[in-house]
């Protein structure tokens, strides 16, 4: 009980905060009071309801730390929103998406698409929004909604007469009619056309699929990947080293990530043809990455490798299995197109290796659907004990059941106390923790009964589900737990992990992670280093944080190999899309990764870092950053996943490709509202340079390499003393001698030639649209004033729907092509049919017919 002399002190001091309309401090107090009766009270008193309204979703995301009650602050927030005369529904229906309420955002969508263009504007401003968040599950429901909504209307709209199921009259069939369920002829209504036509396009951004293609013409249209650094790293590896062969393919993987330019494999085909069993399977892999995206074309562009039914197939199974994980990397997050044949193909297999690379691509495409059939299939695959299969089949289930808490985590505890493989316990226990993502405080019970488990692997699992329930949150408890495990488990594995997965809890405050884990840069084992540099890499990566780059430049030349990997692959997380000129230690950084991969003498481990990290630099053309957040500061579930399953890279090279979930495309890109791409331009006011792309790396600086001393003979050291003296002698005479009349003329022109400062650089830019700005560059965008377009919500970056002012006149389009699916045949070593598909520098067009007169 609480004394009501305190409770009367606080009530007064609210009521003082309210009069004085101090309504910031007020509503601060009744979220920390949990008196949501004087929050609502100080925001109906606020002038700005929008901006106070706004306030409290970012204090209730920021500061409270359980999840039910913030779930009970953000019911309150959305009841108060929908009182208002103009509701800010973009902010509505982010709250409903954090509460799980699919049928009253769809409700929402079917009402403002039913309205006026500009409500049809906002309604694809909100569904880009949503997505943005990548939560599969919730926008697959909201289009169910709409659909059933749809039906709803249509069969209200329906003449009486053809309701009943009698014949049209004459007049009916003389207009424009369609055929409706029950057969019969239905007038169409020009206002029926309309709203068909944009719950068509409003259903295309929800499912993905607009979003997927504009993003998949911005990231082939702005590539500016640098091949030349690809070559190098070839040039300089040996013949016999495979992990530095697998680490270059899946280097040039991530550098082309989504941009489905493959022109690297395409030229060094008998070069790729080394890559042998595991090394076969992730280097076919690797084209799931470079071809993300490509929803209609993804199981064309596999077809060479995929496993044929019907006729016995002489295809390796490497290649088989790494064309499923690749067909589910493609698919990540939006499989519904692709998910009945990942599943044929998994009952369809008894080899091991084809049910690994199945089990990964039916969790990547089926991500957090928890879909029951698709469960059972991949769980019968665990139960044949397989170590390899089972492995997959275990980070296939978490995938599956991602943030649910389903029960069915209790059935893959009791399965990892079972088997007596380490890959599949290794496997289980990070499904496990994929489970209770996000479910912080529920997930409690289940956190203690791994991090007490006698096997390590399964305590390791529990610093995986710490990291994933409490992700993005900053709680002290869960950043207690897991440094104490980090400094008194006695498994390495569990304390390397713990370090780590610090990155993840820490990832809302990217400032916090190096002053926490600087101690533990500093241990003595190793393993808690390794952890510490990647911890920073996860929490600050896409930021280019200044105290980041500085607690991991000692570590990156540690005196352990590993070390130095995780040092090497966390510094380019955290560099990604920042240039030389904004920070001088980024051209150091890319000399230094140079110099690794150039050494004859430099550990493989250290190689392997270093060749993943200049891949991670240059992600996706270098127009991709990794952001574990959306704009609107909700996780987003892909990246989140993704850098959590790529972590396990230590283990597994193949799910190295995981990071590629992570990757966001850093592009301002204008939408009308036909969902086309209109020429416009806008303002960056800030210096270029600070914001450009690196420049390309020229011929002279690819091929330097390691100099080595150069023996001298004595004759030869002899005659260079001799000419020496010689040279020295004629200098001096020269120097004794007058000048001439041209030396003096020279002399003028150099010093006028000094004195000729270079051009100022300009302090802002023109951008047009669609445009690469990257994260720090976001601050500095503006729209010009008079133009011709107005956007529905003031955004940086990102999907932003525009206001046409000026309808009338004709508009300019740009993004149009989709890039070539042509199919290559490179990583099973075979020569490509047909043109190299999208290479770099593609041929001109030939001219138009025309006819020439004299």
């Amino acid at each position: 009980m609480m004394d009501p002399r305190l409770e009367a002190i606080v009530e007064r001091m609210l009521d003082k905060c309210i009069f004085d309309g101090k309504y910031q401090q007020a509503m601060g107090m009744s979220v920390e009071c949990k008196r949501l009766d004087k929050l609502e009270e100080a925001i109906s008193q606020c002038d700005n309801l929008n901006g106070a309204l706004a306030y409290c979703i970012n204090l209730s995301h920021q500061y409270v730390s359980h999840r039910e009650y913030r779930c009970e602050i953000l019911r309150c927030l959305v009841k108060i929103y929908q009182t208002l005369p103009n509701p800010d529904y973009l902010s509505i229906c982010q709250c409903l998406m954090f509460l799980g309420d699919p049928e009253t955002v769809g409700n929402i969508l079917g009402k403002l698409l039913s309205g006026s263009k500009d409500d049809t504007l906002l309604a694809f401003q909100i569904a880009f929004d949503l997505f943005e968040n990548e939560n599969q599950a919730f926008l697959l429901n909201v289009k169910n909604h709409l659909d059933t909504l749809s039906l709803q209307t249509s069969a209200q709209t329906l003449p009486s007469d053809q309701t009943a199921g009698t014949e049209p009259s004459a007049d009916a069939q003389m207009t424009d009619n369609v055929i409706t369920p029950n057969g019969n002829a239905h007038t169409v209504d020009p206002n029926e056309v309309v709203h068909a036509d944009r719950l068509t396009k409003i259903k295309g951004i929800l499912s993905g699929e607009t979003s997927i293609q504009l993003t998949l013409q911005f990231l082939y249209s702005h590539n500016r990947s640098d091949l030349l650094i690809l070559k190098t790293i070839k040039q300089a590896l040996e013949m016999r080293n495979s992990v530095c062969h697998s680490a270059t393919i899946c280097s040039n993987a991530i550098m082309h990530a989504g941009t489905t330019v493959d022109t690297f494999l395409r030229e060094n085909l008998e070069w790729l043809s080394r890559a042998t069993n595991w090394a076969k399977f992730s280097a076919t892999a690797g084209l799931g990455v470079i071809h993300r995206g490509h929803l209609t074309q993804g199981r064309a562009l596999m077809a060479p490798y995929l496993p044929q039914s019907g006729a016995a197939s002489g295809g390796s199974p490497y290649s088989e299995g790494g064309a499923l994980y690749a067909l589910g990397l493609i698919h990540a997050n939006h499989g519904e197109g692709i998910k009945q044949f990942l599943r044929e193909s998994l009952r369809n297999t008894s080899s091991e290796v084809v049910q690994h690379g199945a089990c990964l691509g039916l969790g990547l495409a089926a991500l957090g659907t928890a879909d029951e059939e698709i469960f059972e299939d991949v769980k019968n695959i665990l139960y044949t004990d397989s170590a390899v299969a089972g492995e997959a089949a275990g980070i296939g289930m978490g995938l599956l059941m991602v943030g649910t808490a389903s029960e069915k985590a209790g059935e893959m505890l009791a399965y990892a106390h079972d088997t007596q493989h380490e890959k599949i316990i290794r496997g289980l226990s990070l499904g496990i923790a994929l489970t209770v993502y996000g479910r912080e405080e529920e997930a409690d019970t289940l956190i203690e009964q791994m991090t007490r488990d006698q096997d390590p692997i399964l305590r390791y699992g529990g610093m995986y589900a710490l990291a994933l329930a409490y992700r993005g949150t900053a709680n002290n408890k869960a950043i207690h737990q897991l440094l104490h495990f980090a400094v008194s488990d006695v498994s390495d594995d569990v304390r390397r992990t713990a370090v780590l997965a610090l990155g993840f809890v820490l990832y809302n405050e990217p400032e916090q992670t190096p002053r926490i884990v600087s101690l533990l840069s500093e241990s003595y084992n190793p393993h808690v280093r390794y952890g510490a540099a990647l911890a920073v890499g996860i929490s600050c990566a896409g930021s280019g944080l200044s105290d980041a780059i500085s607690l991991l430049e000692p570590l990156t030349s540690d005196v352990v190999d590993f070390v130095r990997q995780g040092a090497l692959i966390a510094m380019s997380m955290v560099m990604i899309q920042t240039n030389e000129s904004y920070d001088s230690r980024v051209g150091t950084f890319r000399r230094q990764l140079e110099k690794i991969i150039l050494d004859k003498h430099e550990d493989t481990m250290s190689k392997m870092g270093a060749i993943l990290a200049t891949g991670i630099l240059d992600a996706g053309g270098r127009n991709v950053t990794i952001r574990l957040q959306s704009r609107s500061k909700h996780d987003k579930l892909t990246a989140v996943v993704g850098l959590a399953v790529f972590t396990q890279f230590w283990y597994w090279y193949p799910l190295t490709y995981f990071i590629s979930l992570a990757f966001s495309p850093t592009a301002f890109i204008g939408l009308n509202s036909d969902l086309k791409v209109p020429k416009f331009e806008f303002l960056s006011n800030t210096k270029p340079s600070h914001f450009d792309y690196p420049k390309p790396t020229t011929q002279q600086t690819t091929t330097a390499s390691v100099k080595l001393p150069t023996a001298i003979l004595s004759t030869y050291a002899k005659a260079k003393s001799r000419a020496k003296k010689e040279a020295e002698s004629k200098a001096q005479e020269k120097a004794e001698a007058p000048p001439s009349e041209d030396a003096s003329t020279s002399i003028q022109v150099d010093g006028a030639a000094e004195k000729k400062a270079p051009e100022p650089e300009p302090t802002f830019q023109i951008l047009t649209n669609p445009a690469r700005v990257v994260p720090a560059q976001e601050k500095f965008i503006k729209f010009l004033e008079g133009g011709r377009y107005d956007p529905v919500k003031v955004a940086p970056s990102g999907f932003v729907l525009l206001r046409d002012l000026k309808p009338t006149e004709t508009e300019e389009l740009v993004l149009t092509d989709a890039p070539a699916t042509q199919a290559t045949n490179a990583a099973a070593g075979q020569q490509g049919s047909g043109a190299a598909a999208m290479a770099v520098d593609e041929e001109p067009l030939p001219p138009q017919p025309f006819e020439y007169t004299s």
